[in-house]
């Protein structure tokens, strides 16, 4: 694959006028009476670019979608929250109104991305966690100004390529989340990669019944039962054999109760919900990862924003951090829990794009690294 292209090659910067495509999808809350983020970690990670373009004489402009408004104006959905945070921590840079606000954009509208950049001398995109989406302001600019990928975006790609094509072994993958039809591909993908692929979350229970374990209401897609079957027999998959779990009408997630969490065997009878995995799978992933030189974990192991259900992800999150190996981190869940648990600088690298770091492992390449690579401006 041919490398990203750099900024460095611009030379001087001085009064050029830069759009840089971020990903500020952060998450926000109302705060007395106004949305505010509560989570800035995306717009922390930009400003590293920002300010050496700034302090190279650039004026540099910034673009992000944020939520799914639909190609309609969407009240709630203004940047707003994220400009008044942005310029807390970096006041010198203009940020545009919500691009999927516009049809154009998720329709990859020629028009729109020409509009985009008018008035621009170079682009950057810095957004990588957008970079699998084949939207206008990933693809157009590239076609039509100089353009590079931004600091992040070269580290995050370099850093998983790295991953998948010389890893140091043993090379431990720990895949959850909540469905197993999100996760299965990339899951394909690492059984051929990594020395041990653990599954955990929701989509274990599918994994279990293909075993002929019995699942009860536990999240389980019937039609996946054979794939995950091939994949265990492969040799290589390490799923739960505890949960803890509820009675399926009993409320479960953050702040949802104080019923006393059951704890089952590999199987979870009818009239019960599978949460979190048990404490001896937690132990034996524990014992897994202690022994890895290379880690990627994505997805948490149960519904760990209900402290009954947060014990297995944090026996991993712990073991990730306490490891020595390479640690690669992505998803905002995985990104979430190391937080809570005041791990985040424990790891040695965190991905700011979950999805995109997926499909990156999954298929090798990304919408929007294509197009900075085959820009005709190089």
């Amino acid at each position: 694959m041919n490398p990203l292209p750099s900024y460095d090659r611009w030379g001087s910067l001085k009064g050029k006028r830069i759009l840089v495509r971020v990903d500020f999808n952060t998450p926000v809350a109302e705060v007395d009476g106004r949305l505010e983020v509560t989570d800035d970690f995306r717009i922390r990670a930009t400003l590293p670019l920002f300010e050496e373009l700034l302090s190279r004489g650039a004026v540099v402009v910034a673009c992000t979608h944020f939520g799914r408004p639909q190609g309609q104006v969407v009240e709630k959905y203004r940047v707003d929250p994220v400009r008044r945070r942005m310029n807390e921590l970096c006041r010198d840079v203009e940020l545009l109104e919500n691009l999927r606000f516009n049809p154009g954009e998720e329709g990859n509208d020629p028009e729109f991305g020409t509009a985009l950049v008018a008035g621009f001398d170079y682009y950057i995109n810095e957004a990588f966690g957008a970079s699998h989406r084949a939207h206008a302001s990933i693809m157009v600019p590239p076609t039509l100004i100089p353009s590079a990928a931004g600091l992040n975006l070269a580290r995050e790609t370099a850093t998983i390529l790295a991953l998948l094509e010389n890893p140091a072994r043993p090379f431990v993958a720990i895949i959850g989340g909540a469905k197993v039809a999100d996760k299965l591909a990339i899951t394909k993908v690492l059984c051929e990669k990594a020395d041990t692929v653990i599954v955990g979350g929701g989509m274990a229970y599918t994994f279990q019944a293909a075993l002929g374990h019995s699942v009860g209401s536990s999240l389980f897609d019937a039609s996946y039962v054979e794939q995950c079957a091939q994949l265990l027999a492969a040799g290589n998959v390490v799923i739960p054999t505890d949960a803890w779990g509820l009675p399926s009408a009993s409320p479960f997630g953050a702040n949802a109760g104080h019923e006393p969490a059951t704890l089952f065997g590999a199987d979870i009878p009818e009239g019960f919900v599978g949460l979190d995995i048990g404490p001896a799978s937690a132990e034996h992933f524990a014992d897994v990862i202690g022994e890895a030189a290379t880690i990627l974990w994505n997805g948490p192991m149960g519904v760990f924003e209900d402290e009954r259900f947060a014990g297995g992800t944090e026996t991993v999150a712990r073991a990730v951090a306490k490891s020595d190996a390479i640690s690669v981190v992505g998803g905002g869940d995985s990104v979430a829990a190391l937080r809570a648990f005041e791990l985040e600088g424990d790891v040695s690298f965190v991905s700011t794009g979950g999805g995109a770091s997926l499909e990156l492992v999954e298929l090798g390449d990304l919408p929007g690294l294509r197009a900075l690579r085959e820009s005709p401006f190089h």
